[in-house]
């Protein structure tokens, strides 16, 4: 019974709202032309908000003829209907605002104190609704987001977008007007994906800016350098100077060191000079967050490596040559060959990561080509391998094997029914094909299609149902 009582409460409250009737509380909404007289009761708003409780308990507060009055020119008519109706009925409608106005409502909700729960429900349907809106405004969302201790989700979430993609910030014309609070907690993160030395670079453009000085020390005074020296204090231990480069070392810090502490390029001087030298600071180098559920960035160099066929050395996060974008989770965008084929055709190179159920193994492969699922044929490449971790966790447990000479002019198979299909390895929607009768299985098969082993055999079963299943594309930096 009680949800009918409530649905009646609110409806009561709700024709109160549009009615006005005793209505005591003038708001003035909007500036400008766009400025909106709005009735409401103070006694609902006090209920309801905190900001309102304290706004009318001041004798100051301005009133005429016996009735309230409010100012709000920061706030869109539109966007304190939204609010009152919530206040009044306990009831808030999104769906047809734009990522902007939500943002907007969530920040005046926030300053009116009005329910903890509306905050995090506004927050909440921001990042899940208006992912475009957040991925191409994530600094400014971002610098909004920490002036508000509750926006802590979103915060997060533009700190994870512009530590995986930092070039939107750093190579913006905004990133010179960059806080300095923000800037500091980007530096602290270790999944920052950037190279060390560029950094560092973008660090001391930043602190110039500051001080509207050029950045030729060789033309700075004591006053530049106590200045510089000042700016850049707080960010110092931020920086990995170990995990720079020698020669980059040499041309792009050590030629800073009037503004450094003398220690550390002594420190620095002695681990590139002497050999066995062990850093004096422990921090860990920086190691970005991969958008996967299946692998770690220990998985990425080892693709990277395998790429160039480095079997007997390994890349390092600083040399990488390759960036990996995911394209495709199966999980998440279906497990059918035509949401493959959606999503992963005509990318170029691509690797794709099969999680097997029920273990920690993982099987997958490297197409150097384009996957086409309009063209139903092999491909040829003397460049393409699978590979088998037997624990996935443990990159030590892997084998790669690629492509037999002889077997080349099959390496890999496109078709319209098939998932990724390399050698005699593949996912197949056709039920003709695959021993499952479930057209979405998640179901592989590995066997002879009467061409003989067109790959090395590294353990990978013959048949095998897949966890999940992602692939990504390959992209030269």
């Amino acid at each position: 019974m009680f949800p009918k009582f409530l649905e009646e409460l609110s409806g009561d409250y709700e024709n109160l709202l549009e009615t006005e009737i005793g209505y005591d509380v003038v708001i003035y909404a909007g500036e400008g032309q766009d400025v909106k007289e709005i009735h409401a009761h103070s006694n609902i708003l006090c209920a309801r908000s905190q900001y309102f409780r304290i706004a009318f308990s001041d004798e100051c507060a301005e009133k005429r003829d016996g009735k309230f009055i409010f100012r709000k020119p920061n706030v869109s008519p539109q966007l304190f209907n939204v609010i009152l109706r919530f206040i009044y009925c306990g009831n808030i409608e999104l769906k047809d605002l734009q990522g902007p106005d939500i943002l907007k409502l969530l920040i005046v909700v926030d300053e009116l104190n009005i329910h903890q729960s509306l905050v995090s429900h506004i927050q909440e349907f921001l990042i899940e609704h208006q992912t475009e809106f957040i991925r191409q405004n994530p600094t400014e969302i971002l610098e909004i987001a920490c002036q508000h201790e509750t926006f802590v989700d979103l915060s997060n979430l533009c700190l994870d977008k512009i530590c995986d993609e930092p070039k939107i910030l750093f190579s913006s014309e905004n990133f010179i007007n960059l806080k300095a609070p923000l800037l500091e907690l980007l530096l602290k993160r270790d999944d920052l994906n950037m190279d060390e030395i560029d950094i560092w670079e973008y660090l001391l453009k930043w602190c110039f800016a500051q001080q509207n000085m050029q950045g030729d020390p060789t033309n700075w005074n004591k006053d530049d350098i106590a200045k510089t020296e000042k700016e850049l204090y707080r960010f110092i231990p931020l920086i990995r100077f170990y995990d720079i480069e020698p020669t980059d070392f040499f041309y792009k810090v050590y030629r800073y060191k009037e503004i450094l502490p003398q220690n550390l390029i002594h420190d620095l001087l002695e681990y590139h000079i002497v050999p066995n030298i062990k850093p004096k600071i422990n921090l860990p180098p920086r190691n970005p967050n991969i958008n996967s559920t299946l692998i770690e960035s220990k998985h990425i160099l080892l693709f990277s490596s395998w790429i160039d066929k480095k079997v007997s050395s390994h890349y390092n996060r600083r040399n990488n040559p390759y960036d990996f974008k995911l394209l495709y989770r199966s999980s998440h965008d279906g497990i059918d060959a035509k949401s493959f084929h959606r999503n992963c055709d005509n990318k170029g190179a691509t690797i794709w990561i099969v999680k097997v159920k029920d273990s920690t193994q993982l099987i997958g492969g490297y197409n150097p080509l384009d996957w086409d699922g309009s063209n139903n044929s092999w491909k040829t490449t003397a460049d393409s391998f699978l590979f088998n971790f037997a624990n996935g966790k443990n990159i030590s447990t892997s084998k790669v094997s690629y492509v037999n000479q002889q077997s080349q002019d099959r390496a890999v198979w496109c078709h319209n029914s098939h998932g990724p299909a390399m050698g005699n390895i593949y996912y197949n929607d056709n039920s003709s094909y695959i021993f499952s009768s479930n057209n979405s299985s998640n179901s592989w098969v590995n066997k002879d299609r009467g061409y003989g082993d067109i790959y090395p055999n590294i353990g990978i079963p013959k048949n095998f149902e897949a966890e999940d299943y992602e692939v990504f594309q390959v992209i030269k930096k």
